[in-house]
């Protein structure tokens, strides 16, 4: 909601001219500079009509790793958002484990980004506290035949 009210009345091009049904609602001029909305951290998750328990969620940061058939480096790098689970059981008719959790597949399949510092913003934006998990940097081992080689 808040970056609806940004986008129309932010910036400095005016979106409505002066005859505008919904400036004339406001009572106010058209372009309103003092009109954006200031959006505090975990904000986002209020306005959003998410339940009050899911609010204040703990969430894993990370950059997966590498599948063992991929060769390419395009899907590398890519950062994501997982959320640690904790309410699981297992169905005794059918042996399948089960969740009440409703966040417990969204960060596998949705919710990616470019970087690091994009991933803090998102979970500080709806108030997740976060864990970052650091890439892990494999060592090569040098072979003593390979320091001879030109």
């Amino acid at each position: 909601m808040a970056n609806i009210l940004r986008r129309g009345f932010g910036g400095a091009r005016c979106r409505w001219d002066h005859g505008s049904v919904v400036a004339a609602a406001l009572g106010r001029r058209s372009c309103m500079s003092d009109a954006l909305v200031e959006v505090k951290p975990g904000e986002v998750g209020i306005i959003s009509g998410i339940p009050e328990e899911q609010l204040r969620r703990r969430v894993l940061i990370y950059s997966p790793a590498r599948t063992a058939s991929q060769q390419g480096s395009g899907k590398v790098g890519k950062w994501k958002i997982n959320f640690l689970s904790t309410q699981k059981w297992e169905n005794p008719l059918m042996g399948w484990t089960s969740t009440g959790d409703p966040y417990a597949n969204v960060g596998e399949a949705g919710l990616s980004f470019e970087s690091e510092e994009a991933a803090k913003a998102f979970a500080e934006k709806h108030g997740w506290e976060y864990v970052v998990k650091k890439h892990h940097t494999p060592i090569i081992k040098v072979i003593f035949q390979n320091q001879f080689v030109f």
